[in-house]
């Protein structure tokens, strides 16, 4: 496949691992073994793309206001001088991720850097990042708070099995239903899908109640990045394939062609899906207030949804139900079939989501690897949720916080330890649009073979023809 370095500025990986190490990006000093230098004076700085009054406020407020003061007293108590400074951004997830990308290329940059959890893999493959061990060593990977961060939700911040940063949030997909449309068509209440074809049932069903679209999953262009995290590739997860696995992508394979067939199923064959609104530039939000207005049966979303736009709370929600708490039922996504998942999972799910991670040049990893660690502790992250209530990664902070919205509670509980996530590779914007418009032309009435054709041309042309699984 490529070497994995699109989107980024070139740089031979060698060259760029040799530059940081010499680098120096705070003046604590170090050395590679990762122990701290002493107990004198150090400086450390931070980086996000959050800025106060402006992007992502709260976490910067969180930063600037708890995380720093807190950490130097921490220090001074312990008798050393740190001094921790914040360096806030407030752009384009593009800028930002080209500013990180040349500040690690020259050796330069802050110590610890917030990246977005899909960037990892790519910027791991271009030496920007290193392995935590290989810059902090072996204490990281004795912290404690891995006990509470699921295996799945460690691969925000991982490539090829290999940590390199720790995940500061993640969410979850489900199955939403309307109980009340439920019950009209006879459904159960406590309805808990074991397959597709239970999926397609209750849709079924759904269908002969007057003005209600049975099932919404994204499909299509102008659903954009959507259709792939609410439409392909969970379902393709069920169906037990991953979109990139072995450094080969999903091409012309079974899952994937099950996933198309499915999208034919709801679209096209059986009309249980609007397919005018995945091909209209504001289809996703309609189909949000159209499940507000009690005329979409089951959608498929993450947990966002549930606590952004159809919450109840004034100046909260964009499709507000003042009902949700009752009227809204939550299922688990499952497989194709009982244990056809990823894994042999009976369910699945995706997941975005940030990462923390270290810069590779830091000139103290101990003290860096502390204050690393800080920021993700329960007290850390239990200030951050002040006021705004969302998933940790962390589950004993999630058990405490969640305690009072079931739904999350669910999502952290029952979702999350069975969730996947989008391969962190360059290459992976172009596959995603790709795949979008496979079910594109699937909803548009082409043939599950004509789309499966076209999609693994555009996918050579992205990765070459050695890099794709025919599934063979």
């Amino acid at each position: 496949m490529s070497d994995g370095k699109r989107g980024l500025p070139a740089a031979g990986a060698a060259a760029v691992a040799v530059g940081m190490l010499v680098g120096a990006c705070s003046s604590g000093g170090a050395d590679q073994s990762g122990e701290a230098s002493g107990s004198g004076a150090a400086t450390l700085t931070i980086t996000a793309n959050a800025i106060a009054g402006g992007k992502n406020a709260a976490e910067a407020e969180w930063i600037a206001d708890w995380v720093i003061p807190q950490f130097e007293e921490r220090q001074k108590a312990q008798g050393r001088d740190v001094t921790v400074t914040f360096e806030p951004q407030g752009v384009d997830d593009e800028d930002y991720k080209t500013k990180v990308a040349l500040d690690l290329k020259s050796g330069k940059g802050a110590d610890i850097l917030g990246i977005d959890g899909i960037w990892v893999g790519e910027f791991a493959q271009a030496g920007y990042i290193a392995p935590l061990e290989d810059v902090v060593g072996q204490s990281s990977a004795e912290w404690d708070g891995w006990e509470q961060i699921p295996d799945a939700v460690q691969q925000a911040a991982s490539f090829e099995g290999k940590r390199y940063g720790i995940p500061q949030g993640t969410d979850g997909r489900v199955l939403y239903y309307n109980k009340t449309l439920f019950q009209e068509a006879g459904l159960p209440a406590d309805w808990e899908p074991t397959s597709w074809d239970d999926v397609i049932s209750a849709a079924t069903a759904l269908k002969a109640v007057d003005g209600v679209t049975p099932l919404q999953i994204d499909a299509g262009t102008a659903m954009g990045e959507a259709t792939s995290m609410q439409g392909v590739l969970p379902l393709l997860a069920g169906t037990g394939e991953e979109l990139w696995t072995d450094g080969k992508w999903t091409g012309d394979t079974p899952g994937l062609r099950a996933v198309l067939d499915l999208y034919k199923t709801i679209y096209v064959d059986d009309g249980l899906g609007d397919a005018i609104l995945q091909q209209e530039a504001s289809g996703r939000d309609t189909s949000f207030q159209e499940f507000a207005d009690g005329h979409i049966g089951i959608l498929l979303e993450g947990d966002y949804f549930w606590r952004s736009v159809i919450n109840p709370q004034e100046g909260v929600g964009t499709a507000p139900m003042e009902d949700r708490d009752t009227a809204v039922g939550y299922a688990r996504i499952p497989a194709m079939s009982p244990g056809s998942g990823i894994d042999g999972q009976d369910y699945v799910s995706m997941s975005g989501g940030t990462a923390r991670v270290l810069n590779p040049g830091t000139a103290d990893p101990a003290l860096a690897w502390d204050l690393l660690t800080f920021m993700n502790s329960p007290e850390a992250f239990e200030a951050r949720a002040a006021g705004t209530l969302s998933i940790s990664p962390r589950t004993d902070v999630n058990e405490k916080l969640l305690s009072s919205d079931p739904m999350l509670s669910f999502v952290s509980d029952e979702v999350l330890p069975i969730t996947a996530y989008r391969p962190g590779l360059a290459e992976y914007t172009e596959v995603s649009a790709a795949l979008q418009q496979a079910t594109l032309d699937v909803v548009t009435g082409s043939s599950v073979d004509d789309a499966v054709s076209a999609y693994v041309d555009a996918l050579t042309g992205v990765v070459g023809a050695d890099s794709i699984d025919s599934g063979k």
